[in-house]
């Protein structure tokens, strides 16, 4: 059974005049990767520093693994990597991840070898961190907030000016994480495209402002091309689609709407055999955009 270890509802913060949230709410359940969307300055990370603690909300609530209490002591079971991870440079991989170690009391120190094997830095020896691509710095920062085995971890923009393969392998470990460790995350990014092969759910943000929730299902049916029905009778309609027109390969969208996923160049004749049936259509038009243009439409920055 799910269950909710992520709720704010309500969050308000402003810095002087100037408000970065509004009333936003966000639910994330156990075990799911939930991507924050939002273009720069949308709030993303304000979200991410009021749930660490770094900064206190003017107005909402937080719960976490849900209790609203003791708040100190529900993020002894999180990790978070907020902007950019702290690495030292001068130090190895490994003396960096034993330095976090040391840091916050982790008994075993086979651990060490466990997170280095895990993130893909085993092999890196007697390099200094300095020296390391933003792709392993990213990983790095990942291994040390994953040495205390948190049950959330709470990413900020971590494949940010990553090229295409950092992207991949940091999309990678965070999927592992996710399988095996069952770890829960939330991630923030400001491109959808980017996430899209990764979370189970989405919260989109602009300028502080809950913008819309949705499962990866319903991003994957609303930017597919379709046809779009409605009629008087979306049971019926859907009979005639199947019976009439052979067309298997639909959706009934909240008992009130039909998408088409086929035969989408024949909208006249599906339209023409609707009527023919006795029904009323009251909408029929074709759908579906790509990801960066439904996230566009979504935040507005065709028009800023």
């Amino acid at each position: 059974m799910e269950d909710s270890v992520i709720k704010v509802s309500g969050l308000c913060k402003s810095y002087k005049k100037h408000e970065v949230l509004h009333d936003f709410s966000l639910t994330v359940q156990r075990g799911h990767i939930c991507g924050l969307i939002g273009p720069n300055g949308a709030g993303k990370t304000t979200v991410m520093k009021i749930m660490g603690g770094i900064v206190k909300q003017d107005r909402g609530g937080i719960e976490f693994f849900g209790s609203g209490e003791e708040l100190g002591k529900s993020r002894e079971r999180m990790s978070f990597m907020i902007e950019q991870p702290i690495i030292l440079g001068l130090m190895t991989a490994r003396d960096n991840i034993e330095y976090i170690r040391l840091l916050r009391g982790y008994p075993d120190d086979r651990r060490v070898d466990e997170i280095l094997e895990l993130v893909g830095l085993a092999d890196t020896g007697k390099k200094q961190a300095n020296k390391f691509s933003l792709g392993m710095k990213q990983r790095l920062g990942i291994g040390m907030a994953l040495l205390p085995k948190p049950e959330i971890m709470v990413l900020d923009e971590p494949v940010n000016g990553l090229d295409p393969e950092g992207i991949v392998e940091v999309r990678q470990l965070i999927k592992r994480m996710q399988e095996e460790w069952g770890v829960t995350v939330l991630i923030s990014s400001h491109l959808l495209s980017e996430l899209s092969e990764l979370c189970t759910d989405f919260s989109i943000l602009r300028r502080g402002t809950l913008v819309e929730n949705l499962s990866r299902d319903d991003l994957l049916v609303k930017c597919r091309g379709h046809i779009s029905v409605r009629t008087n009778d979306i049971n019926k309609t859907a009979a005639v689609l199947e019976n009439r027109l052979s067309i298997h390969e639909y959706k009934v969208v909240h008992g009130e709407e039909i998408h088409i996923f086929e035969r989408l160049a024949e909208v006249e004749r599906i339209s023409q055999t609707i009527t023919d049936s006795g029904l009323i259509i009251t909408r029929l038009c074709k759908e579906g955009q790509n990801l960066e243009e439904y996230y566009l439409e979504k935040v507005g920055e065709q028009h800023e």
